[in-house]
């Protein structure tokens, strides 16, 4: 349980950054076979250094991967790890915890 928590807390906080949030963004708009980074770049207006600094963070907490195609680093959105996260999230909404009391949670998505 812990080690599940840990990692989504550190998903979570990958994601707490505007910019990022933003280039995660961008990158699961991309193609399929990655986003470039210098697409990135030009699109969100900010410095290499800046861009690569924070794509560091969303690889290392494996929100994205990076593939290098000669001298153009691609990078693609890891969307297994993403739904694991959005269900974790939702995880146990609508099992009857100890909070649910009727009517249902809006999380369980009945009225």
């Amino acid at each position: 349980m812990h080690r599940q928590l840990d990692k989504a807390a550190a998903q979570l906080k990958a994601l707490g950054h505007p910019v990022r949030l933003s280039v995660l963004r961008r990158v699961v708009q991309g193609p399929e076979a990655g986003t470039p980074a210098g697409d990135l770049q030009s699109i969100l207006g900010i410095p290499a250094s800046t861009l690569s600094h924070h794509l560091a963070t969303l690889a290392e907490a494996g929100l994205v991967t990076v593939a290098r195609e000669g001298t153009t680093l691609r990078y693609r959105a890891e969307y297994a790890t993403l739904r694991a996260l959005t269900d974790y999230l939702w995880q146990d909404c609508c099992s009857g915890g100890r909070y649910a009391e009727p009517p249902a949670p809006p999380c369980c998505g009945r009225d």
